[in-house]
C-alpha cells in the first residue's frame, strides 16, 4: 500500500474561498466515481459553504470534553475505518482539543496519508510557521496556530486560491465571511486593504519560490544540466568597466521582449581580491540594474569564463550578455583567445550576445609597460647584481675544478633569480648579461677571453635572459596586485568612512572635506562657492602636525589657490599640501562628484524649504480672502441689518419684532464668533502652538457631551462601544469633544433623511479607534486628502456650514494629541471617518 497524495489549497486570508473550492473539487471527484468523504469542514455560518456539503458524505465528528466544555473534532479513527479514496480536511493548522490522538490536525493528515488515503486540505499563508513574524509585522496579530513549512512543501499539489483584496473586502462587507457584528472591526483591523494586498503578495511569492525550488530539485535529481526556458533569464556579465551601462541596457531590452523575463547582473571577483574593478563604476551599475528591475550578484572565481557559465547555468539562464574585449589587437594576439571566445565554447545551449561598445580594443599598438616596484627596490637590485656578481665569481674561482662548471652555472642562475626577486626586470636583465659574460670569461675555455665558440653558449646566455624576464614579470605582477589591493582597501575604507560620517548625522559637506584632508594628509582643504564664500573647510590640527604628518612647503602654501579641483558647476575644492599622485586624483574625483551631489541636494532642500511655506501661505491667503469675502459677510450683514432696524425711528416696532431682531443679531454674532474662533484655532495649529493637555479619559465621557451639544438622540446616532474591552484613551478631553462634534455634524448633514449615523469605539494594537460612519454620497478616493485642507468644501455651496475648517481643525487637534484621522469607504456607500489615538495605561492618572 503506497502513501496517499496531499493536495493543499493555500489562501492569503480567510474568506478567499479555499473551503468552497475544496468542496467543489470534492463534488467533482465524487461525480467521476471517486470515493470522497468530508472528514472535517468548518462552515463558519456561511450558507454557500453549507450548501456544498449537502451532496457529500460527512464523517460524524468526535466530541471531546475539556474543562466542562464539549468540543467537536475530526474523528480520525472513523475516517481510517471508512478508508475513502479522498478525505477533505479543512484548516490544516488547527490545534486539536486536549485528549485527541494528535496535538495538531496536520499530524492527523500525516496519519491519513500513511494509510494510503489521498487528502485535500486548506491553509492560510499566515499559518505557515516561517512567515508568522512577517505576518505579525503586516497585520499586528500573532498567529497561535501554525503548520511547519515542510508539511506544506511536501504536498504533491500546491495551489493558491486567489481573490483580489478589494473583492474580499466587498465579500466581507456583504456578510459572506463573518457575522454582521464582526464586519466593522474586521474591515478596520485585519482586513485593511494594505494588509490584504501584502498577504496576497506574500502568498504568491511563497508559491513562486516553491515552484522555482521544485524545478531546481527536479533538474538536479534527474541530472539535467541544459537550460529549461520556463521563463527568459538574461545574465549580464559586468567587469566594472565603462561598457557596463551599454551591456545592462541591451540586456534589459532582451529581457523586456518576453513576458516575465528577468534581468540578472553578475560581476566575477578573483579569490585573492586583487583583480581591479572600479568601485564607483560598479556601484553606479548596480543602481542602474535595480532601476531596470533586475538584481545584482557578485561571485568569486579566478577562472572568469568558467565562473560566468557556471553561474548562468545555476540560475537557469537563457541568454548571456558580455562585452567585446577591451584588449588591443596585439595583446589579444599574444595572450590567445579572450573571455568571449572561451565563454562561447563553454556556454552550450545558452545564447551568448557579444555587444560592442566605445571602450572596445582599438588599433594595433604596443602595450605600455609600467613597473610596480618602488625605485628603492630597483636600486637594491642593481646593488645586489654589482656586489653579488664579483663576490660569487671570486668564490667560484677559488673552488674551481674540471667538474664544477654545472654548479657554477646554477650558482649564477640563482644570483639572477635573487636579483629579479629584489629589483624586478631591469636589474635582472643586467645581472643575466653580467653573469653570462663572467661565466664565459672565467669558466669557459679558452679562459679569460670573451668569445663564443659554440652555439650552446649563445643558448645559455639567452636562457639567462629568459629566466630573468620570467621571474621579474612574476615579481612585478605580484607587486602590482599587492599595491592594487592596498589601494582598493584604502579607497573602500575612505568611502566607508565618509558614508559613515554622514549617516552618523554629520553635515555631508563638512564630513567630505574632513575625510578628504585626513585621507590625503593635506594641510588644509577648503570648499569654495563660485562667489568666493567658503562652504566648508578643514585644517590640520597641531596634534596631527606634531604626529609627523607631511606638511606643505612655503612655495606650496603660496600656490595653494592654484591646486584646485572643480566640483561640478557649483564650487571648487582647494587643496594645500603635498602633490597628489594620479591615482589619488582619480579617487579625489569620486569624492568631488559626491560633494557636487551633496551641494545639489542642499540647494534643492533650500529651495523646497523656501517655496513650500510661500505656496502654503499663498493658498491660505487666497482661501482666507475668499472665505472672508463670502462667509463672514453673511453674519455681519444680518447683524448690521438687525441693529439698524432696532435703532430706526421711522418705523414703530412691536415687542415681537424687537425680540426677533435681537435674536437675529445674537445668532449672527454667535456665528461670527464661532467663525473667528475657528480661524484663530487654525492659525495656532499652523504655527504649532496649539495647547494640548493630555490625560487618560474614557471615550464615553467625551461622546455624551458631544451628542448633547448637537442635540442628537438614538433616532439619529447608533452607538457601538466595547466598554469592557476598551482601555482609556490618552487625549485632551476638550479637543476630542470638538473633533467628535465636527465629525458627527458632517455625518448627520450628509446622511440621507432618516438614516442613522454609526459611532463605534474599539481597541487595536495599543490604539483606540473612534469610527463615525455615514451612508451619504461619500468622497472619491483621489480627493480624500483635500477634505482636510482649510477652506475646502469640495463643491459644497451651502453657505450656512461655515468656512470649511471643521475637518482641518479636527486633523490638527488629533495630530496634536499624537493620533491620526483618516477617511475610508463605508461598505454599501458613504464615508467613514476613523480617529486613532494612543491607549492610556489605566494606572496612569495624567500626563501632559
Amino acid at each position: 500500500m503506497g502513501r496517499g497524495r496531499l493536495r493543499v489549497l493555500l489562501g492569503a486570508a480567510p474568506g478567499v474561498g479555499k473551503t468552497y473550492t475544496m468542496l467543489e473539487e470534492g463534488a467533482r471527484l465524487a461525480a467521476e466515481g471517486r470515493d470522497v468523504v468530508v472528514a472535517v469542514v468548518e462552515t463558519h455560518g456561511r450558507s454557500a459553504t453549507a450548501r456544498m456539503l449537502a451532496d457529500l458524505e460527512v464523517v460524524p465528528r468526535l466530541s471531546v470534553t475539556h474543562r466542562g466544555v464539549t468540543l467537536s473534532e475530526m474523528d480520525l479513527d472513523a475516517v481510517l475505518e471508512r478508508r475513502p479514496n479522498v478525505a477533505l480536511v479543512d484548516e490544516l493548522a488547527h490545534s486539536n482539543a486536549p485528549g485527541s490522538r494528535h496535538e495538531k490536525r496536520w499530524q492527523d493528515v500525516e496519519t491519513l496519508l500513511d494509510a494510503g488515503i489521498d487528502v485535500m486540505t486548506t491553509v492560510n499563508i499566515q499559518h505557515i510557521e516561517s512567515l508568522t513574524d512577517v505576518v505579525e509585522q503586516i497585520t499586528g496579530a500573532r498567529q497561535q496556530e501554525t503548520v511547519p513549512d515542510g508539511v506544506v512543501r511536501s504536498a504533491d499539489q500546491l495551489e493558491v486560491v486567489d481573490l483580489a483584496p478589494q473583492a474580499l473586502r466587498d465579500r466581507l462587507a456583504d456578510g459572506r465571511v463573518y457575522p454582521a457584528a464582526r464586519i466593522d472591526a474586521a474591515l478596520s483591523n485585519y482586513f485593511r486593504l494594505g494588509n490584504l494586498t501584502a498577504l496576497r503578495e506574500l502568498a504568491l511569492l511563497w508559491l513562486a519560490d516553491e515552484v522555482d525550488s521544485a524545478l531546481k530539485s527536479y533538474r538536479a535529481d534527474h541530472g539535467i544540466a541544459s537550460k529549461w526556458e520556463a521563463r527568459e533569464r538574461v545574465v549580464v556579465a559586468l567587469t566594472g568597466g565603462p561598457e557596463g551601462e551599454t551591456l545592462l541596457k541591451r540586456g534589459a531590452r532582451i529581457a523586456a521582449r518576453s513576458a516575465g523575463g528577468t534581468l540578472v547582473a553578475v560581476h566575477v571577483t578573483s579569490q585573492d581580491g586583487l583583480r581591479a574593478a572600479h568601485p564607483g563604476a560598479l556601484a553606479a551599475q548596480r543602481s542602474l540594474v535595480e532601476s531596470l528591475g533586475g538584481t545584482f550578484h557578485q561571485v568569486v572565481g579566478d577562472d572568469i569564463p568558467a565562473a560566468l557559465v557556471d553561474y548562468a547555468r545555476g540560475v537557469n539562464a537563457t541568454q548571456l550578455v558580455i562585452g567585446v574585449s577591451r584588449r588591443t589587437r596585439l595583446s589579444a594576439a599574444l595572450s590567445g583567445p579572450g573571455i568571449g571566445a572561451t565563454v562561447i565554447r563553454a556556454s552550450g545551449d545558452i545564447d551568448v550576445h557579444i555587444v560592442t561598445h566605445a571602450a572596445a580594443g582599438g588599433k594595433l599598438r604596443l602595450p605600455r609597460f609600467s613597473g610596480s616596484l618602488t625605485a628603492r627596490r630597483r636600486v637594491l637590485g642593481f646593488v645586489l647584481a654589482l656586489g653579488g656578481g664579483p663576490l660569487v665569481t671570486w668564490l667560484l674561482v677559488t673552488l674551481r675544478s674540471d667538474e664544477s662548471i654545472t654548479s657554477d652555472v646554477l650558482t649564477f642562475q640563482l644570483l639572477v633569480v635573487l636579483v629579479a626577486l629584489v629589483g624586478g626586470i631591469w636589474p635582472a636583465l643586467f645581472a643575466a648579461l653580467l653573469s653570462g659574460l663572467t661565466l664565459d670569461f672565467f669558466f669557459v675555455s679558452p679562459l679569460y677571453t670573451v668569445s663564443v665558440g659554440e652555439p650552446l653558449h649563445l643558448l645559455a646566455l639567452a636562457l639567462y635572459v629568459v629566466n630573468a624576464v620570467l621571474v621579474s614579470v612574476v615579481v612585478d605582477t605580484a607587486a602590482r596586485r599587492s599595491r592594487q589591493a592596498r589601494r582598493a582597501a584604502a579607497e573602500s575604507e575612505l568611502l566607508a568612512s565618509i558614508a559613515g560620517s554622514v549617516l552618523r548625522g554629520q553635515d555631508a559637506l563638512q564630513a567630505l572635506v574632513d575625510r578628504t584632508r585626513e585621507a590625503f594628509r593635506l594641510n588644509e582643504v577648503r570648499l569654495k562657492a563660485l562667489d568666493g564664500s567658503i562652504l566648508a573647510s578643514s585644517t590640520m590640527s597641531d596634534y596631527e602636525a606634531e604626529a609627523g604628518f607631511e606638511t606643505a612647503t612655503e612655495t606650496e602654501t603660496a600656490a595653494r589657490a592654484a591646486s584646485t579641483i572643480a566640483v561640478g558647476e557649483r564650487a571648487t575644492l582647494e587643496l594645500c599640501g603635498p602633490d597628489l599622485a594620479a591615482s589619488e586624483r582619480r579617487l579625489l574625483g569620486v569624492i568631488a562628484a559626491q560633494m557636487d551631489q551633496a551641494l545639489e541636494h542642499r540647494d534643492l532642500a533650500a529651495t523646497a524649504s523656501e517655496v513650500g511655506p510661500l505656496a502654503v501661505a499663498d493658498r491660505m491667503r487666497s482661501a482666507l480672502l475668499a472665505a472672508v469675502g463670502h462667509d463672514l459677510r453673511r453674519p455681519l450683514t444680518a447683524a448690521t441689518a438687525a441693529v439698524s432696524g432696532l435703532r430706526s425711528t421711522e418705523v414703530e416696532l412691536s415687542s415681537h419684532d424687537r425680540t426677533e431682531l435681537l435674536d437675529t443679531a445674537q445668532e449672527s454674532l454667535d456665528s461670527l464668533a464661532d467663525l473667528v474662533t475657528d480661524l484663530l484655532d487654525v492659525s495656532r495649529v499652523e504655527a504649532g502652538v496649539l495647547a494640548v493637555s493630555m490625560h487618560a479619559i474614557d471615550v464615553e465621557d467625551v461622546i455624551v457631551p458631544a451628542l448633547d451639544e448637537l442635540e442628537l438622540g438614538p433616532d439619529r446616532v447608533e452607538l457601538a462601544l466595547d466598554g469592557d474591552e476598551r482601555p482609556p484613551v490618552l487625549a485632551d478631553e476638550v479637543l476630542l469633544q470638538r473633533v467628535l462634534v465636527n465629525l458627527l455634524s458632517n455625518a448627520v448633514r450628509f446622511s440621507p433623511e432618516g438614516a442613522k449615523v454609526r459611532l463605534s469605539a474599539s481597541a487595536f494594537r495599543g490604539r483606540v479607534e473612534l469610527r463615525v460612519v455615514d451612508s451619504g454620497p461619500g468622497v472619491p478616493g483621489e480627493r480624500r486628502d483635500e477634505i482636510f485642507v482649510p477652506f475646502q468644501r469640495l463643491g459644497d455651496t451651502d453657505n450656512s456650514t461655515g468656512l470649511g475648517l471643521g475637518l482641518a481643525l479636527s486633523k490638527g487637534f488629533v495630530e496634536g494629541m499624537g493620533g491620526t484621522i483618516e477617511a475610508e469607504d463605508t461598505p454599501g456607500g458613504g464615508l467613514t471617518m476613523v480617529v486613532s489615538l494612543p491607549a492610556a495605561d489605566p494606572a496612569v492618572e495624567e500626563t501632559s
